[in-house]
């Protein structure tokens, strides 16, 4: 599989809404790719959290990266993230 490289856009979004590089690479390698708007493409990974995330905690996250594929890597151009009681 190609490199994964993040965008400063999405590097951003990681830390504020709650996500890791691990997490967003083992989503694009492990989870099923469906297409998303302007010719990217997207994914969806859930993992066990067990931590607060403002102020809440959450036993559950989904990572959900938004990406392009390009001839010589994978760029992240932002991630969501859901955090799930």
């Amino acid at each position: 599989m190609k490199p994964v490289r993040l965008s400063r856009h999405a590097r951003e979004n990681m830390v504020f809404r709650g996500a890791s590089e691990p997490e967003v690479v083992e989503a694009i390698q492990s989870a099923e790719w469906r297409a998303a708007a302007q010719g990217r493409f997207e994914c969806t990974m859930e993992f066990d959290y067990g931590q607060v995330w403002n102020g809440k905690k959450y036993s559950r996250k989904q990572v959900r990266p938004v990406f392009a594929e390009e001839p010589d890597a994978i760029v992240v151009v932002t991630v969501y993230v859901y955090h799930i009681p």
